[in-house]
């Protein structure tokens, strides 16, 4: 066994759609599909969106105005600070108390009437929040396509809804795979599969932690639900528990921007070292929210209204082209945020090969570093430069120089910032002279589908599998012309689209704030499978060959009935649950029903002392 990761699958939701079949990745190059592969998107994307209209969906897919399904960003609630006048009549104001204990109202008298109601009076000068609304600095970002509410698919009982797309992710990258679920574990111990799914910030909306900490500053009470669905490894634990029903290794990573590519590194470790055979990776993350944009705006991160208008010379009242929001290394101003869930299952060589897996890369290195000192939290340092190098180490030690000069690509982090532009233009610069890479790809898909911070590399990739399958790189559509203080020295940057039918290898490239650096080296399918051929001989190549057929026609059936209009995502609530009667413990072993997975350490004998 070579140990090589090969990716199988890959499923999620972004603002071009859902990721299995590309469809995402066909939805950037939309005006290059060919009638029939447009028609498959277009009926994949009308069944998401409940809306076949041609209009509709090249209006409300990719980075676009924020639509009031997420909310009204003329009108953003807010409270505001005022104090009743000295002189003035009291305010009186009647309320009912609550079960638990109500307190006093700050600065006021009360007094209970009928045993229920409460009259408060303010006195003069006394402290209140008005209920107020306000326009939002920003009215762009990258939303999931119009009508799909992934929620809406499975019972989901108020979950998040980072949450909700982590579900569908995965539900998506086993349609994506063709293969049954409980046909990969019947040849996979228990012990031999690991799970790292995670979101950066946590679920912050109304169903997670952001309702936790508002609830009682608007009124209202905290649910026993929104502390536990807030924490950052909550998608990876629903997938486990309700998706999979996994004993799973776990213990997914956080990297601020670069925790997808922290938890692909996870996965890879996993298999290379013969910890695992499966490895389930990925990261969701829902921040298009006003309270979450609020941070980043404060920051000066994101592309605001006005930052956008002074770049076009438009004057306060000018509409913005909401589709142009965010250029990546073109005249920026600032990132346009985005909501992502990504997901892809890894195998080691052997098992793809046996299961006749789809091949879709081969993953063998994540170099992942901090930044060391740094003058700034949030400000990009020199880390990025070692994760960089040493991913091309990887790649030139499979390939060799020829094919590493000549026959590769980056998918750069490419944020739309001022600082990303330069820095990380100047970073894969340096890199590029320093391994004798004269004209390298860099593509940016951000100015597609915006930032989505923790799932940002995983639309990265998933866009690179579509680049693999259909030949074509994207154009960094929301640009013209390089920004002047760009560094272009060894790089050409995707101005227009341009056919790759060249590329072995790719580079997916993350920063992160806190110093968080992460790049991937991938493989492309041919390249993976020349690998494969060489080591395991063609003769294994052939049978893993005739097994794929099978599963193609799994995944075109599978296909088939999502486009008739059935998308219920795998959810399995109060399915096998094991209570302690079912465990069988023995010095060698732990029995789960018919199931038992050996007790190991896997301890050094230097360790020994008795």
């Amino acid at each position: 066994m070579l140990r090589l990761p090969i990716m199988v699958a890959a499923g999620g939701v972004n603002s071009a759609g859902r990721t299995s079949r590309r469809h995402a990745y066909k939805r950037m190059i939309w005006d290059s599909l060919s009638a029939a592969q447009r028609s498959t998107t277009q009926r994949a994307l009308g069944q998401m969106m409940g809306s076949a209209d041609p209009d509709a969906i090249a209006n409300h897919t990719l980075v676009r105005e924020i639509e009031r399904e997420w909310f009204d960003h003329h009108a953003v609630p807010w409270h505001r600070r005022a104090q009743t006048p000295q002189g003035a009549a009291p305010g009186v104001f009647e309320f009912n108390p609550g079960g638990m204990v109500d307190g006093t109202v700050v600065g006021a008298t009360s007094e209970r009437l009928n045993g229920k109601t409460v009259t408060v009076s303010l006195g003069a000068r006394a402290e209140v929040l008005l209920p107020s609304s306000r326009a939002f600095e920003v009215s762009a970002a990258g939303q999931l396509p119009s009508g799909f509410e992934p929620g809406g698919l499975y019972p989901s009982r108020n979950h998040p809804r980072a949450v909700q797309m982590a579900i569908f992710a995965m539900s998506d990258a086993l349609a994506d795979l063709g293969l049954d679920w409980s046909a990969i574990t019947a040849r996979v111990p228990g012990d031999a599969i690991s799970v790292y799914v995670s979101s950066a910030m946590g679920q912050l909306d109304e169903a997670g932690t952001g309702g936790m900490l508002r609830s009682r500053l608007l009124g209202r009470r905290v649910s026993s639900k929104q502390c536990p669905f807030g924490f950052a490894e909550m998608p990876g634990d629903f997938i486990s528990a309700y998706v999979l029903g996994s004993l799973s290794a776990t213990g997914p990573a956080l990297g601020a921007c670069a925790t997808f590519l922290y938890n692909l590194r996870l996965g890879i470790e996993d298999i290379r070292n013969g910890r695992s055979r499966v490895a389930v990776v990925g990261a969701a993350e829902a921040p298009v929210s006003a309270e979450v944009m609020d941070g980043y705006i404060a920051m000066g991160a994101l592309a605001t209204d006005k930052g956008l208008r002074q770049l076009d010379g438009q004057s306060e009242q000018a509409r913005i082209d909401h589709r142009r929001a965010c250029r990546p290394f073109g005249n920026n101003c600032g990132f346009t945020m985005a909501e992502s869930a990504q997901v892809v299952v890894l195998m080691d060589d052997e098992l793809a090969l046996e299961l006749g897996a789809p091949i879709l890369a081969g993953a063998p290195f994540v170099g992942v570093r901090a930044d060391g000192a740094k003058k700034s939290i949030s400000g990009p340092g020199a880390g990025n430069y070692l994760t960089v190098a040493e991913a091309v180490v990887a790649s030139r030690a499979i390939l060799g120089e020829e094919r590493l000069r000549r026959r590769g690509m980056v998918q750069a982090h490419g944020t739309g910032t001022p600082q990303n532009r330069v820095t990380e233009s100047t970073l894969l610069s340096k890199v590029a002279k320093a391994f004798g890479v004269q004209s390298w790809p860099v593509a940016a898909i951000k100015s597609y589908v915006g930032h989505s911070l923790g799932a940002a590399a995983g639309d990265q990739l998933t866009a690179m599998l579509g680049i693999w399958q259909h030949n074509l790189v994207p154009r960094i559509q929301s640009i013209e012309t390089i920004a002047d203080d760009v560094v272009t020295e060894g790089l050409a940057f995707a101005l227009s689209e341009r056919e790759s039918e060249d590329i072995d290898y790719a580079l997916i490239n993350s920063k992160g704030f806190g110093g968080n650096n992460a790049t991937a080296a991938l493989l492309s399918p041919s390249t993976t499978e020349e690998l494969l051929a060489k080591h395991h001989g063609d003769k294994a190549i052939m049978a893993w060959r005739r097994q794929q057929e099978v599963t193609l026609v799994a995944q075109d059936e599978i296909e088939a009935s999502r486009l008739a209009g059935d998308w219920s995502p795998q959810y399995r609530f109060d399915e096998g649950v094991l209570t302690d009667a079912d465990v069988t413990v023995t010095e060698n072993s732990v029995a789960f029903g018919e199931r038992t997975i050996a007790v190991r350490a896997d301890l050094p004998d230097a360790w020994r002392v008795g």
